[in-house]
């Protein structure tokens, strides 16, 4: 019996004991490992969120966790800590992953909640550049939308980077131990300091720099609210409510006088933005009251359609009188001639000749060709020709004007002799080889269908354009270009100068110019597509689609070097006289002389450099500044003459440089700089 159990002890102690303790620490093992699963489980559910779970394999999370990345945080959002990523890099692993997943997923909400500042908003609401479409959107989607909705810009202005930290904050805020509370919000109190002294700063700037590129932002956010004020006081919510109605009318009534004829920020009152805000305030009373968006959104179409009826009306308005300006003789223009002309036939037979006739047919000096029936212009070209020229006495000028004018213009140069310089005026009558009978373009500017065409505007064939209704077309001056080695038989070389350019250097290089066989030599102004031969030619008539390119280079008359050797040579007055009368009608090109000059000297033309003739200054107040000062001639063409008030102001200098406005005839006439 004792043998028996000790055999059972021994038996219990080798074999079974093992067997049970090996069994009770697996069971342990499991139990605390299911344990930490469980745990770990619900951390990362927890950390991300109540909508997201983190599913990824053990080598997928080893592989995708990464060095946290430094950020740089603003103080746009109220909620975020400044510097939550500190608190992050502390975490393990698997929750920072968490957190930076659920902060790319929760951006957008996060961005709805984040409090704008005010000036932003402000700055960003007065960039708007149509009023009423802005407020006719913002009802088609709602009264309460706008509230609801950040833009691109205020997106920016929080900053991606600070919301992603501010959502990892949040989370672990809520999820983390108080252990680990404590020891983050240590952390953030050590860096936020650091952070937060520089961030206002590049803010201000960034306002500043804002506020700099747009110098009228709050006065068209103050136009902007008197629109909106309008379609409130029209519509019958507001009509039915007296106080607010009485309240609105007051606000206009401030925000007019604030306002008053300020173009910039600057020239407004201190005042200003006081009265914006409280306009704002009442606008969000008026936006309270309207209850129907689809009245005001139909308001607002009506008031969109009448503004742009009466801006067609003012345009078309604007042009007439623009024109009518332009050709309309200033009185003091008018007053000259009459002076001139009266002075002129007080004087003796013998003292009415112009010194060096002897110098008018000589080839070897430099001639000028001007046609003009504007004295002070043409007083202006000769001027600035002969301040510029190294040797005035080789200088010879060719003035052709029409009968009205002749003498005023003969009487000017006499009283004010070009130095030594050639002068000789010619009356447009005293060329008797000139008839309708051999232009046809004077034949047509006395037809009847040409008095149509300017004095019956209401006729169906009359062109509604009054570019195209300019006297000066109706002029056989304009026209006189074409006749160059009629008018000058015994010369080789002209240059022709419009009476409305300036010269600014020397010129008689262009007489030594080889233009290469070509009979015209010009600038030209391809520049720009509107100036190539489509825009001034009828390209949809087969005679002109082909015979010239449509987008061949056009050119400027103005200053133009003309050979009149190679003219005879190639008969181009000849030119000239057929495709005149092939327009006969008017089918191929409108009136003026630089449609026929393109196609007449087609292929004739030698190029300049552009720095011998600069135009644009009677139209385009955008010409670069160092273009005109490089030019040799600058040229006032289009409607803003230098010598009528409303020519170009900053251009207007150098025009009048070149008059004595002490002159006792000018003085007389009353014209002024």
């Amino acid at each position: 019996m004792r043998v028996r159990n000790l055999v059972v002890v021994l038996l219990f102690v080798t074999v079974i004991a093992p067997i049970v303790l090996y069994t009770d620490r697996l069971a342990t093992f499991k139990t605390s490992s299911s344990k930490d699963e469980f745990i770990e489980d619900v951390t990362s559910v927890t950390f991300n969120g109540h909508n997201h779970h983190l599913n990824l394999l053990p080598q997928e999370l080893s592989n995708s966790l990464k060095e946290p990345i430094g950020i740089v945080f603003s103080d746009s959002s109220a909620k975020s800590p400044p510097n939550s990523a500190a608190a992050a890099q502390q975490l393990p692993t698997h929750i920072g992953l968490s957190t930076q997943v659920e902060s790319r997923d929760h951006k957008s909400t996060r961005v709805l909640s984040t409090t704008i500042d005010e000036e932003d908003l402000d700055q960003h609401q007065s960039q708007r550049e149509n009023p009423i479409r802005e407020v006719t959107d913002g009802l088609l989607q709602g009264n309460n939308h706008k509230s609801d909705t950040v833009t691109e810009t205020e997106r920016k202005e929080i900053g991606e980077d600070a919301i992603d930290v501010g959502d990892k904050a949040d989370q672990l805020s809520d999820n983390s131990s108080q252990n680990m509370k404590i020891k983050r919000e240590q952390q953030l109190s050590q860096t936020s300091s650091k952070v937060g002294r520089k961030e206002p700063v590049k803010t201000d700037t960034r306002k500043q720099n804002d506020h700099t590129a747009i110098p009228d932002a709050r006065v068209r956010q103050l136009k902007d609210q008197l629109i909106r004020a309008r379609v409130y006081l029209s519509l019958s919510a507001t009509r039915s409510n007296p106080h607010f109605t009485r309240e609105i009318r007051g606000r206009m009534k401030e925000v007019q006088r604030a306002l008053g004829d300020a173009s910039k920020d600057s020239e407004l009152p201190r005042n200003a933005y006081e009265k914006l805000k409280a306009m704002e305030q009442t606008l969000v009373k008026g936006k309270q009251i309207q209850d129907d968006c689809a009245a005001m959104v139909k308001k607002l179409r009506a008031m969109l359609l009448s503004a742009e009826d009466q801006l067609r009306v003012h345009r078309k308005q604007n042009v007439f009188l623009s024109q009518l300006t332009a050709k309309t003789l200033p009185k003091g223009l008018h007053c000259l001639p009459l002076r001139l002309t009266t002075e002129y036939y007080t004087l003796n037979s013998s003292q009415q000749d112009f010194p060096n006739q002897e110098n008018l047919e000589d080839p070897q000096l430099y001639h000028y060709a001007l046609f003009s029936d504007n004295v002070l212009a043409a007083a202006v070209v000769v001027n600035s020709t002969v301040t510029h020229a190294k040797h005035p006495s080789k200088h010879v000028f060719h003035i052709v004007t029409d009968r009205l004018n002749y003498a005023a213009m003969r009487m000017w140069f006499l009283v004010n002799p070009p130095g030594k310089s050639t002068i000789q005026v010619q009356n447009i009558e005293e060329f008797t080889w000139l008839n309708a009978s051999y232009s046809p373009v004077l034949k047509q500017l006395g037809s009847q269908s040409m008095i149509d065409y300017y004095f019956r505007a209401h006729r169906a064939n009359s062109d509604s354009n009054l570019k195209y209704r300019n006297p000066k077309y109706l002029s056989i001056l304009n026209h006189l270009r074409f006749y160059l080695p009629e008018i000058f038989p015994k010369l080789n070389k002209v240059l022709f100068l419009d009476d409305d350019v300036v010269v600014q250097k020397e010129l008689t290089a262009l007489w030594s110019l080889d233009l290469k066989g070509n009979v015209n030599g010009a600038v030209e102004t391809c520049g720009e597509n509107f100036h190539r031969f489509d825009r001034y030619l009828n390209f949809s008539n087969p005679l002109i689609s082909r015979n010239f390119d449509p987008h061949a280079c056009g050119w400027a008359y103005g200053m133009n070097i003309f050979d009149l050797e190679e003219w005879k040579r190639q008969n181009i007055t000849g030119v000239y006289h057929s495709w005149q009368k092939l327009n006969h009608d008017r089918q191929l090109w409108k009136l003026g002389t630089l449609p026929p000059g393109l196609i007449t000297f087609w292929k004739r033309t030698y190029p300049l450099d552009r720095s011998w003739h600069v135009l644009g200054l009677g139209y385009n107040p955008s010409v670069n500044q160092k273009e005109i000062e490089r030019a040799a001639v600058v040229h006032f063409n289009g409607n803003l003459k230098p010598w009528l008030e409303i020519s170009i102001p900053k251009y207007r200098n150098y025009w009048t440089r070149y008059i004595d406005y002490d002159h006792t005839y000018l003085r007389e006439c009353n014209i002024n700089p």
